[in-house]
């Protein structure tokens, strides 16, 4: 039929063309996209299983990756230039793409669940001559009696925790919890709190505009 004639002569045309195409060399071949492969301390943020403020999980694979161990200081990067430093520990069962992180520290970090944070060796991280600390006012109303006692005492005690410069942090005790500021440190911009550290907690409360 016409039709069959007309696509057979246009094949071999087409076909004639293509012989007379230079061959590209394989070299000219353009090459495959490299994947982009997220950097190992990159991690996606999870909810934390213990209610820690200090405390952040990895898997051990991970933690071996990063060359970290069960105790160290990582300092966590998260949005809005902001960073604070925590306490790494193993979690078996995380996957290794993952951090699990409380809500105080996702607060400090200005991130949320399924965001992305990196994660960094801290180092030595100095113990603090003094750290001066003050409650959020709208989380005091109404309570009486000696903060330090109730809440700042028995939260740092014998607990090492670090503490950075700017970073809320919630206390649980007496009736009801009490978020803190840590209004500033010596040395530097975080120390840990050591039982020779000084904790001032004088002062007036700092409200959110703060």
């Amino acid at each position: 039929s016409f039709i069959a004639e007309s696509s057979l002569t246009a094949a071999s045309q087409a076909s004639g063309r293509m012989a007379d195409a230079p061959a590209v060399p394989a070299a000219e071949a353009p090459a495959p996209r490299p994947v982009k492969k997220r950097s190992p301390n990159r991690l996606v943020v999870e909810e934390a299983l213990n209610d820690d403020n200090s405390v952040i999980s990895l898997s051990q694979a991970k933690m071996e990756e990063l060359n970290l161990f069960r105790g160290d200081n990582v300092l966590l990067k998260g949005k809005k230039r902001k960073d604070t430093v925590c306490i790494v520990l193993a979690d078996e069962n995380l996957d290794d793409s993952k951090i699990r992180i409380n809500k105080v520290v996702r607060k400090n970090l200005r991130v949320r669940l399924g965001d992305i944070i990196s994660v960094h060796a801290c180092g030595d991280v100095p113990y603090g001559k003094r750290v001066h600390v003050l409650p959020m006012d709208d989380t005091i109303e109404g309570i009486t009696g000696n903060l330090f006692d109730t809440y700042l005492k028995p939260y740092y005690l014998e607990a090492y925790r670090p503490a950075r410069q700017g970073d809320l942090f919630l206390v649980r005790g007496g009736f009801r919890p009490v978020e803190f500021k840590v209004v500033g440190v010596e040395p530097g911009e975080f120390v840990i709190v050591a039982p020779d550290t000084v904790i001032h907690c004088e002062g007036e409360p700092v409200s959110r505009e703060d």
